[in-house]
Formats: structure tokens, sequence, C-alpha cells
């Protein structure tokens, strides 16, 4: 067997196989000869066929699946022998001239980058402290009582908080009937939630019952509906009802409301805070883990596999469709590109540091792990005994492990800052980055 490699450009490698045609037909010939004994062709008792007849039929089927497997084991021998790290499947292209006794294979394939690792002495993570008040206490337990408010009919001016019931009638600039759609009744309309076009909900502000408001408005560019985006608009509102919202009594009903079963408001209160405190430990290790990540792709130049590339971007394009419930839609992949390059280079660096410091996941902590998950189910020891009774169940919390223990190596290398956020800072979604992997 004749093996070369050619560098193409970046990673791409290119390999020439070339195999014995010598070898190939060994096997065929041996194929051939326990064919004899199990091949069953009418006029022929069991194991009678004569070999010239069998070589006549099925030499040429014989002599592919010989070649194919020929090319599998060859491929992957001439693979472990020259220590190449493949990024993907190789594109492989069969060579056959059984005329002049030639047989190879051409395989296009890219390679594993070089990782070098660079020193992180003296750089710099910020780590956020943080602990929660009394008064973000009475701010969540707050925003649980808006959660469950009602409405009351009110006979006043509408406010900014208060739902309206509207009918209304739209018509674009220029047109003298409504848009399709652009007529509707008994809309509810929450003043202040941004829901309706911009302008809007700001526009019935101080309207009464029964009353009649002319709205100019004009629908965004980029609007889902092509033919409305950036058009003016002219929207006739009459207002059926206003209703001001009613926030619950903090007592017993809304503490049974929530799981506390003897309606405890104490222990209603307990319960809040050790959710927020569980929220706040995920959220502080969420930011210095992205610290962390941040730091390791503004230090490291990776040259990235294509391959890797190109399957990172299908799976945020798998996750897109179906969180938004269109599994066909068609979507760019340079929407995608980005965060596919950052995860390609974090996921190739962490697999760097891991075998650079022969970093495991410890048992105790992948234990610690699940049965932090299961505390917060009904039957924490099912969720447990379910994780444990297949090995592959393990192994996206292994995952998770080894990457917090990767986030704790560099920071015994760095510099960590405290930097104080509060409670609302740490939570609120828009001040939260993409952390991770």
């Amino acid at each position: 067997m004749q093996v070369t490699v050619e560098t193409g450009e970046g990673l791409e490698r290119r390999m020439r196989v070339d195999l014995p045609s010598e070898a190939i037909q060994e096997q065929v010939e041996k194929r051939l000869h326990e064919l004899v004994r199990s091949v069953r062709l009418p006029g022929f008792r069991p194991g009678k066929v004569p070999l010239k007849l069998l070589r006549q039929r099925f030499a040429n089927q014989v002599e592919r699946e010989v070649f194919g497997d020929l090319m599998q084991s060859s491929f992957a021998s001439a693979v472990a022998e020259r220590s190449l790290r493949l990024a993907g499947a190789p594109h492989i292209e069969p060579e056959v001239h059984p005329a002049a006794q030639r047989y190879g294979f051409t395989a296009t394939f890219e390679v594993l980058p070089q990782v070098e690792l660079a020193p992180l002495t003296g750089q710099v993570v910020k780590r956020p402290v943080s602990e929660i008040t009394d008064a973000d206490l009475e701010a969540m337990i707050e925003r649980l009582r808006v959660q469950r408010k009602t409405w009351v009919p009110v006979e006043r001016p509408a406010q900014s908080g208060d739902r309206l019931t509207v009918s209304f009638t739209g018509t674009l600039e220029g047109e003298s009937e409504p848009f399709a759609g652009g007529t509707a009744a008994a809309v509810p309309v929450e003043i202040g939630s941004a829901r309706m076009l911009p302008g809007f909900e700001d526009g019935l502000i101080g309207a009464g019952t029964g009353e009649t408001r002319t709205l100019d408005l004009r629908f965004p560019d980029g609007y889902q509906r092509a033919e409305l985006s950036g058009r003016a608009v002219r929207f006739e509102v009459t207002v059926d009802a206003v209703a001001a919202p009613e926030l619950p009594a903090v007592d017993e009903a809304f503490a049974r409301a929530f799981g506390v079963a003897d309606g405890e408001v104490e222990r209603f209160r307990a319960d809040v805070r050790a959710n927020m405190a569980r929220e706040l430990k995920t959220r502080i290790q969420a930011r210095t883990k992205e610290g962390v990540m941040n730091l390791l792709v503004a230090s490291h130049q990776v040259e990235i596999p294509k391959v890797l590339l190109a399957e990172e971007v299908r799976a945020l394009k798998g996750q897109m469709r179906e969180t938004i419930g269109a599994p066909t839609m068609d979507l760019p992949d340079n929407l995608f590109e980005e965060p596919a390059r950052r995860r390609v280079v974090l996921g190739l660096l962490i697999g760097e540091l891991i075998k650079h410091n022969g970093i495991r996941a410890e048992p105790s902590r992948v234990r610690a792990a699940i049965e932090e998950l299961a505390s917060t189910y009904e039957d924490p020891k099912e969720v447990v005994d379910y994780y444990y009774a297949d090995r592959k169940r393990l192994a996206p919390v292994e995952s998770l492990v080894l990457e917090d223990q990767v986030v704790e190596w560099v920071l015994s290398q760095v510099t960590v800052e405290d930097e104080e956020m509060s409670f609302a800072q740490l939570t609120d979604p828009a001040s939260v980055g993409t952390a991770g992997t």
C-alpha cells in the first residue's frame, strides 16, 4: 500500500492511497470460495455450485465489497500511522481500473489545528459579588403579585398600566379602504406592554370609555409583513372599556398559590429568598464563566476547520428553528457564523486545556451537580437514579463539570477582581451575555 499526503489550503489534506491489486484479488478469491458453501442457485445442490459459475455471477459484486472494506481499513491505518487528527468525515473518491489492475482512492479532509496555549499570568477576570437584600426580596414578591393581577373596570381616563378593550380600523396612507387585517373588535390592549405598533398604546392614555381617537402612526422598517413595512397608517380607535390592575394581597391564599401547603406567609417568603439565592449563584457562575471564556478567545488565535464551523452553524440553525417552531424555515448562514465560530474556538481551547492539564471530571462533583438538579423535583432520588441507570445520561453533566473545572483552573492562573453588583443587575436578561460554549 502506497500512501501520499498533500497539504492543501489551511487545514485541508489530500491523501492518495494505492492498494495492491494482488491483495484485492486474493480477498476476492477467498470470499468466492466461502460463497461456494452457502450460495443457492437453481439446478445445483447447496455447496455444489461450480466456482467458475460463481465467479461469472458474483465476481464484480465481491470485488466492490472487498475494495470498499480495504478502502476503509487502509484509510484508518494510514491516518493512525501519520497521527492525523481528523476534524470531520473525509470525502473519498474511489479510483478503480480492474483491467489495468489499479485500485486506489483519494481522500480529502481537514485536520484539527495545533492549539498553542497562551500564558494567562497577569490577565484579569472580573467576578461578580452580590447578596440578596430585603429590598430585592420585596421587589421579587411584587413581581409575583403582578403576575397574578386581576382587572377591575374603572370609570376614569386610561392610565399607563391599564388594560383597555378597543375596536379599531386601520387605513394606509393614500388608500380609502382598511388594509387586510387592519380591522378588529374587542381587542385587549395593556398600556405600557409595548405589544402594539409603536405609539398605539401611548396614544390611548387619557382616553375614556366610549371615546374614539385618531392615531397617525407608521409601521417600522423591516415589519414582519413586508407590504406594510415603513408605511404610514391612520387608526380610528374606539375605547370600549377601561380596567385597572388589582394586585393580590400577600396572605395565606397567595402563599398557597405558590406551593406553600399551610399558607404560612413567612415560609413563603423564605422559599422565595431560597429560590433567589439559587438563581443568584447560577448568575454569578455564568458571569464568571463568560469572563473566562471571553479571555480565552481574546488570548488565542485558533485556525478553525471549515467542517466544524459548518456543523456548528447547522446546529445553531436547528436550535433556532426548534425555538421558533418553524422546522423548515430557510435561515441564512451568516446569522450564525459568529456565535458558531466562538463555540468552535472555545471547544478546541477547552479540549486542549483538558488534555494539557490532565483534567478529569471528578465523580463527586458530577454527583453533586446531579443532586443539585434533582433537588428542584418532587422526588430527587428518582431523578438521581435515572441519571445513574445509564452511563450515557451522565455524559452531558460530565461535560459541564469539566467546563467548570477548566474555569477554575483558569481562575487559578489569572488575577480575579471582585465586582460589586446588585441582584437586579445580575438577573436582568439584558445584562447577561452568552456564557460558555
